[in-house]
């Protein structure tokens, strides 16, 4: 089992749990992050009650999935297919190995706990 972990604009979060979920993946979580990259964040100036400030962290969603060994290559490509945009802060994709895994209610080990 792998732990495959993606950073992604906000508009591309939609169209990749669809296209994940055509991969028969059984659950994902979300996390919404503010953060940057290559590009060093916006660097936005804006007003707010007269004080002027700058944005430099960019509003991305973090998504995390347990997949088969065999699936990683198709939901990486997936994910890359439905997010790039080529441009500078498509997002990253990180794949780490998943030891175990433990569904507490059943008390299921393995893959049967995904």
């Amino acid at each position: 089992m792998k732990k495959v972990e993606c950073i992604l604009r906000t508009g591309c979060l939609e169209p990749m749990i669809s296209a994940v979920e055509q991969l028969d993946i059984s659950g994902l979580n979300i996390t919404q992050i503010v953060g940057y990259g290559s590009q060093k964040g916006a660097n936005e100036t804006q007003v707010y009650r007269g004080v002027e400030y700058t944005i430099k962290l960019k509003e991305k969603f973090k998504v995390e999935m347990v997949v088969n060994d065999e699936k990683v290559d198709d939901v990486v490509s997936t994910i890359i297919k439905v997010a790039r945009t080529n441009q500078v802060g498509d997002g990253k994709i990180f794949i780490y190995p998943i030891e175990q895994a433990i569904r507490i209610r059943t008390g299921e080990q393995g893959q049967a706990a995904v």
